[in-house]
Protein backbone atom coordinates (compact mmCIF):
# COMPACT_ATOMS: atom_id res chain seq x y z
CA UNK A 1 0.00 0.00 0.00
CA UNK A 2 1.86 3.49 -1.24
CA UNK A 3 1.79 6.34 0.91
CA UNK A 4 -0.92 9.17 -0.21
CA UNK A 5 -1.77 12.36 0.39
CA UNK A 6 -5.57 13.27 -0.44
CA UNK A 7 -6.33 16.50 -1.93
CA UNK A 8 -9.68 17.06 -2.21
CA UNK A 9 -11.74 15.88 1.18
CA UNK A 10 -14.36 17.20 2.44
CA UNK A 11 -15.95 18.92 6.01
CA UNK A 12 -19.15 20.78 6.87
CA UNK A 13 -20.15 22.64 9.43
CA UNK A 14 -23.59 24.00 11.03
CA UNK A 15 -23.24 27.84 9.76
CA UNK A 16 -22.65 26.30 6.42
CA UNK A 17 -25.89 24.21 6.06
CA UNK A 18 -28.37 26.65 4.71
CA UNK A 19 -26.03 26.76 1.51
CA UNK A 20 -24.82 22.92 1.01
CA UNK A 21 -28.60 21.45 1.74
CA UNK A 22 -29.40 22.80 -1.73
CA UNK A 23 -26.98 20.48 -3.02
CA UNK A 24 -28.51 17.74 -1.88
CA UNK A 25 -32.24 18.13 -3.29
CA UNK A 26 -32.25 15.17 -5.29
CA UNK A 27 -30.65 13.05 -3.05
CA UNK A 28 -32.25 10.08 -1.28
CA UNK A 29 -33.03 11.24 2.24
CA UNK A 30 -30.78 8.40 3.69
CA UNK A 31 -27.75 9.12 1.82
CA UNK A 32 -28.18 12.85 2.74
CA UNK A 33 -28.04 11.44 6.60
CA UNK A 34 -24.62 9.56 5.94
CA UNK A 35 -23.37 12.63 3.95
CA UNK A 36 -23.97 15.24 6.74
CA UNK A 37 -22.52 12.54 9.13
CA UNK A 38 -19.61 11.80 7.30
CA UNK A 39 -18.84 15.71 6.55
CA UNK A 40 -18.86 16.66 10.34
CA UNK A 41 -16.31 13.91 11.45
CA UNK A 42 -12.93 14.66 12.29
CA UNK A 43 -11.83 12.08 14.20
CA UNK A 44 -12.48 7.76 14.19
CA UNK A 45 -14.88 7.35 10.90
CA UNK A 46 -12.58 9.68 8.75
CA UNK A 47 -9.53 8.60 10.31
CA UNK A 48 -10.64 4.90 9.97
CA UNK A 49 -11.40 5.36 5.94
CA UNK A 50 -8.03 7.15 5.68
CA UNK A 51 -6.11 4.24 6.74
CA UNK A 52 -7.88 1.79 5.11
CA UNK A 53 -7.07 3.60 1.99
CA UNK A 54 -3.40 4.37 2.60
CA UNK A 55 -4.48 7.92 2.94
CA UNK A 56 -1.48 9.54 5.93
CA UNK A 57 -2.92 13.46 4.78
CA UNK A 58 -5.97 14.79 3.86
CA UNK A 59 -6.23 18.74 2.70
CA UNK A 60 -9.70 19.67 4.08
CA UNK A 61 -12.05 22.19 2.49
CA UNK A 62 -15.77 23.34 2.98
CA UNK A 63 -18.28 21.36 1.15
CA UNK A 64 -19.61 23.71 -1.22
CA UNK A 65 -20.62 26.29 -2.58
CA UNK A 66 -20.21 28.03 1.02
CA UNK A 67 -20.28 31.43 0.91
CA UNK A 68 -19.89 32.02 -2.61
CA UNK A 69 -23.73 31.60 -2.60
CA UNK A 70 -24.54 34.73 -0.53
CA UNK A 71 -25.93 37.67 -1.76
CA UNK A 72 -24.44 39.80 1.06
CA UNK A 73 -20.81 40.78 0.59
CA UNK A 74 -19.85 41.37 4.52
CA UNK A 75 -21.83 38.31 4.95
CA UNK A 76 -19.95 36.50 3.33
CA UNK A 77 -16.11 37.64 4.38
CA UNK A 78 -17.82 37.48 8.01
CA UNK A 79 -18.47 33.69 7.67
CA UNK A 80 -15.51 32.65 5.09
CA UNK A 81 -13.48 34.02 8.24
CA UNK A 82 -15.94 32.08 10.55
CA UNK A 83 -15.37 28.68 8.55
CA UNK A 84 -11.69 29.18 8.60
CA UNK A 85 -10.86 29.29 11.96
CA UNK A 86 -13.31 26.67 12.74
CA UNK A 87 -11.48 23.88 10.52
CA UNK A 88 -8.06 25.60 12.02
CA UNK A 89 -9.45 24.73 15.51
CA UNK A 90 -10.80 21.54 14.20
CA UNK A 91 -6.95 20.67 13.03
CA UNK A 92 -4.56 22.35 15.07
CA UNK A 93 -3.28 19.23 17.07
CA UNK A 94 -3.66 17.00 13.95
CA UNK A 95 -1.09 18.52 11.52
CA UNK A 96 0.63 15.00 11.21
CA UNK A 97 -2.97 13.98 9.54
CA UNK A 98 -4.75 17.11 8.21
CA UNK A 99 -3.84 20.73 6.53
CA UNK A 100 -6.57 22.97 5.86
CA UNK A 101 -7.46 24.85 2.14
CA UNK A 102 -9.25 28.73 3.02
CA UNK A 103 -12.76 29.43 1.95
CA UNK A 104 -13.12 32.77 1.04
CA UNK A 105 -15.79 35.29 0.51
CA UNK A 106 -14.90 36.62 -3.14
CA UNK A 107 -17.61 39.41 -3.03
CA UNK A 108 -15.24 41.57 -1.78
CA UNK A 109 -11.82 40.51 -3.56
CA UNK A 110 -9.87 42.35 -1.80
CA UNK A 111 -10.85 40.98 1.66
CA UNK A 112 -10.17 37.44 0.20
CA UNK A 113 -7.05 38.22 -0.62
CA UNK A 114 -6.31 39.47 3.05
CA UNK A 115 -8.40 36.15 4.60
CA UNK A 116 -5.93 33.94 1.97
CA UNK A 117 -3.02 35.92 3.29
CA UNK A 118 -3.91 35.17 6.63
CA UNK A 119 -4.84 31.78 6.44
CA UNK A 120 -1.75 30.85 4.91
CA UNK A 121 0.43 33.13 7.22
CA UNK A 122 -1.50 32.53 10.19
CA UNK A 123 -3.88 29.58 10.34
CA UNK A 124 -0.84 27.61 8.51
CA UNK A 125 -3.31 26.72 5.49
CA UNK A 126 -1.49 26.12 2.66
CA UNK A 127 -3.57 26.62 -0.58
CA UNK A 128 -7.38 27.62 -1.08
CA UNK A 129 -10.51 26.27 -2.83
CA UNK A 130 -12.82 27.96 -5.08
CA UNK A 131 -16.38 26.89 -5.23
CA UNK A 132 -16.94 27.67 -8.93
CA UNK A 133 -18.58 31.51 -9.61
CA UNK A 134 -19.49 33.66 -7.39
CA UNK A 135 -22.94 35.14 -7.73
CA UNK A 136 -22.37 34.71 -11.50
CA UNK A 137 -18.87 36.48 -11.98
CA UNK A 138 -16.13 33.65 -13.15
CA UNK A 139 -12.54 34.01 -12.20
CA UNK A 140 -11.47 35.36 -15.60
CA UNK A 141 -13.60 38.86 -14.68
CA UNK A 142 -10.90 41.53 -13.46
CA UNK A 143 -13.13 42.15 -10.35
CA UNK A 144 -11.00 39.96 -9.08
CA UNK A 145 -7.44 40.79 -9.68
CA UNK A 146 -7.25 41.40 -5.74
CA UNK A 147 -7.59 37.79 -5.00
CA UNK A 148 -5.19 37.02 -7.89
CA UNK A 149 -2.74 39.45 -6.86
CA UNK A 150 -2.26 37.71 -3.49
CA UNK A 151 -2.75 33.99 -4.60
CA UNK A 152 0.35 34.64 -7.19
CA UNK A 153 2.20 36.18 -4.02
CA UNK A 154 1.62 33.69 -1.88
CA UNK A 155 2.72 31.17 -4.53
CA UNK A 156 -0.30 28.79 -2.98
CA UNK A 157 -2.55 26.44 -5.22
CA UNK A 158 -6.14 27.44 -5.56
CA UNK A 159 -8.60 24.21 -5.96
CA UNK A 160 -11.41 25.07 -8.44
CA UNK A 161 -13.78 22.80 -7.50
CA UNK A 162 -17.42 22.70 -9.04
CA UNK A 163 -20.32 24.72 -8.43
CA UNK A 164 -24.19 24.60 -10.09
CA UNK A 165 -23.99 27.06 -13.46
CA UNK A 166 -24.78 30.53 -12.99
CA UNK A 167 -27.83 29.95 -15.40
CA UNK A 168 -29.12 26.37 -15.75
CA UNK A 169 -27.82 24.14 -18.27
CA UNK A 170 -30.73 23.85 -21.65
CA UNK A 171 -29.06 20.39 -22.15
CA UNK A 172 -29.58 18.61 -19.27
CA UNK A 173 -32.85 20.28 -18.23
CA UNK A 174 -35.41 17.27 -17.43
CA UNK A 175 -32.79 14.95 -16.47
CA UNK A 176 -32.34 15.78 -13.04
CA UNK A 177 -29.39 12.78 -13.26
CA UNK A 178 -27.22 14.75 -15.06
CA UNK A 179 -27.34 17.71 -13.48
CA UNK A 180 -24.71 18.44 -10.89
CA UNK A 181 -21.93 15.16 -10.56
CA UNK A 182 -22.94 13.22 -13.33
CA UNK A 183 -22.50 15.62 -16.03
CA UNK A 184 -22.78 19.26 -15.34
CA UNK A 185 -20.81 20.35 -12.93
CA UNK A 186 -17.87 18.76 -15.31
CA UNK A 187 -19.08 21.24 -18.06
CA UNK A 188 -19.33 23.93 -15.50
CA UNK A 189 -15.87 23.82 -14.18
CA UNK A 190 -13.97 23.28 -17.85
CA UNK A 191 -15.42 26.10 -19.11
CA UNK A 192 -14.96 27.99 -16.35
CA UNK A 193 -11.28 27.05 -16.26
CA UNK A 194 -10.87 27.65 -20.31
CA UNK A 195 -12.18 31.02 -19.48
CA UNK A 196 -9.70 31.80 -17.55
CA UNK A 197 -7.27 30.37 -20.37
CA UNK A 198 -8.59 31.79 -22.90
CA UNK A 199 -8.71 35.43 -21.12
CA UNK A 200 -5.17 36.07 -20.92
CA UNK A 201 -5.05 35.43 -17.16
CA UNK A 202 -2.01 33.20 -17.11
CA UNK A 203 -0.13 35.51 -19.29
CA UNK A 204 -0.72 38.41 -16.60
CA UNK A 205 0.43 35.53 -13.51
CA UNK A 206 2.33 33.06 -15.52
CA UNK A 207 3.22 31.21 -12.42
CA UNK A 208 -0.45 30.62 -11.07
CA UNK A 209 -0.87 27.15 -9.65
CA UNK A 210 -4.76 26.00 -10.78
CA UNK A 211 -6.12 22.69 -9.35
CA UNK A 212 -8.29 20.46 -11.39
CA UNK A 213 -10.30 17.44 -10.27
CA UNK A 214 -12.01 14.92 -11.60
CA UNK A 215 -8.79 14.01 -13.06
CA UNK A 216 -9.12 17.40 -15.20
CA UNK A 217 -12.95 17.64 -16.54
CA UNK A 218 -12.38 16.13 -19.44
CA UNK A 219 -9.77 19.11 -20.49
CA UNK A 220 -6.56 16.93 -21.09
CA UNK A 221 -8.58 14.94 -23.72
CA UNK A 222 -8.94 18.17 -26.05
CA UNK A 223 -5.38 19.80 -26.24
CA UNK A 224 -5.01 19.70 -29.53
CA UNK A 225 -8.10 20.81 -29.94
CA UNK A 226 -8.32 23.58 -28.14
CA UNK A 227 -4.68 24.94 -29.47
CA UNK A 228 -6.44 24.41 -33.30
CA UNK A 229 -9.86 26.69 -32.54
CA UNK A 230 -6.95 29.43 -30.89
CA UNK A 231 -5.47 29.25 -34.15
CA UNK A 232 -8.35 29.90 -35.89
CA UNK A 233 -10.27 32.71 -34.03
CA UNK A 234 -6.48 33.85 -33.81
CA UNK A 235 -6.60 34.11 -29.91
CA UNK A 236 -4.02 36.97 -28.83
CA UNK A 237 -2.35 34.92 -26.26
CA UNK A 238 1.51 34.34 -25.42
CA UNK A 239 1.33 30.82 -25.69
CA UNK A 240 -0.87 27.80 -26.99
CA UNK A 241 -3.84 26.80 -24.81
CA UNK A 242 -2.64 23.82 -24.25
CA UNK A 243 0.70 25.33 -22.73
CA UNK A 244 -1.21 27.11 -20.00
CA UNK A 245 -2.77 23.56 -19.40
CA UNK A 246 0.71 21.87 -19.13
CA UNK A 247 2.12 24.73 -17.11
CA UNK A 248 -0.46 25.84 -14.65
CA UNK A 249 -2.83 23.31 -14.07
CA UNK A 250 -2.44 19.98 -11.65
CA UNK A 251 -5.33 17.52 -11.67
CA UNK A 252 -6.74 14.87 -9.07
CA UNK A 253 -8.10 11.90 -9.31
CA UNK A 254 -11.50 12.77 -7.24
CA UNK A 255 -14.23 10.77 -8.60
CA UNK A 256 -12.45 9.42 -11.57
CA UNK A 257 -10.73 6.20 -10.34
CA UNK A 258 -10.62 4.32 -14.00
CA UNK A 259 -7.24 3.18 -15.60
CA UNK A 260 -8.12 4.78 -19.56
CA UNK A 261 -8.71 8.70 -18.18
CA UNK A 262 -5.84 8.26 -16.03
CA UNK A 263 -3.69 7.30 -18.54
CA UNK A 264 -4.55 9.77 -20.60
CA UNK A 265 -4.07 12.26 -18.28
CA UNK A 266 -0.78 11.41 -17.62
CA UNK A 267 0.18 11.23 -21.11
CA UNK A 268 -1.31 14.66 -21.96
CA UNK A 269 -0.30 16.19 -19.40
CA UNK A 270 2.76 14.70 -17.99
CA UNK A 271 3.55 12.69 -14.57
CA UNK A 272 3.88 15.60 -12.22
CA UNK A 273 0.73 16.97 -12.94
CA UNK A 274 -1.68 14.33 -11.69
CA UNK A 275 -2.31 14.36 -7.87
CA UNK A 276 -4.57 11.98 -5.68
CA UNK A 277 -7.87 12.45 -3.83
CA UNK A 278 -10.81 10.68 -2.64
CA UNK A 279 -13.30 13.45 -2.32
CA UNK A 280 -14.25 12.50 1.00
CA UNK A 281 -17.60 11.55 1.90
CA UNK A 282 -18.97 11.77 -1.78
CA UNK A 283 -16.59 8.43 -3.13
CA UNK A 284 -15.39 5.56 -1.10
CA UNK A 285 -11.92 6.64 0.17
CA UNK A 286 -10.91 2.90 0.35
CA UNK A 287 -11.46 2.07 -3.26
CA UNK A 288 -9.97 5.11 -4.15
CA UNK A 289 -7.23 4.15 -2.27
CA UNK A 290 -7.42 0.76 -3.69
CA UNK A 291 -6.95 1.49 -7.20
CA UNK A 292 -4.20 3.78 -7.06
CA UNK A 293 -2.28 0.60 -5.58
CA UNK A 294 -3.59 -2.17 -7.69
CA UNK A 295 -3.73 0.06 -11.09
CA UNK A 296 -0.49 -0.63 -13.33
CA UNK A 297 1.56 1.97 -13.40
CA UNK A 298 5.15 2.61 -12.87
CA UNK A 299 6.49 2.39 -9.22
CA UNK A 300 8.08 5.85 -9.85
CA UNK A 301 4.93 7.66 -11.16
CA UNK A 302 2.23 5.49 -8.75
CA UNK A 303 4.39 7.16 -6.07
CA UNK A 304 3.94 10.92 -7.24
CA UNK A 305 0.65 10.83 -8.00
CA UNK A 306 0.35 9.04 -4.67
CA UNK A 307 2.20 11.27 -2.85
CA UNK A 308 5.18 13.48 -4.76
CA UNK A 309 3.34 15.51 -6.67
CA UNK A 310 1.38 16.80 -3.34
CA UNK A 311 4.15 17.68 -1.44
CA UNK A 312 5.88 19.73 -4.03
CA UNK A 313 2.73 21.72 -5.09
CA UNK A 314 1.46 22.28 -1.29
CA UNK A 315 5.27 23.03 0.03
CA UNK A 316 4.17 19.77 2.26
Amino acid sequence: MVYKIALEEHFMMPLMREYFDATLGDVPPAKRDTIIHSLNDFGEQRLAQMDEAGIGMSLLSLAGPGVQEEPDAGVATARATAANDYLAGKIQDKHERYRGLAHLGLQNPAAAARELERCIGDLGFVGCMINGHTRGRYLDDPFFLPFWEAAAGLNVPVYLHPADPASPLAAVDGHAVLKRATWGWTVETASHALRMIFSGLFDRFPDIKLVLGHLGETLPYQLWRFDSRAKLYDCKLAREPSEYIRKNITVTLSGTYSREPLECALAALGTDRVCFAADYPFENSPMAGRFLDTVELEETTRDAVAHGNAKRLFGL
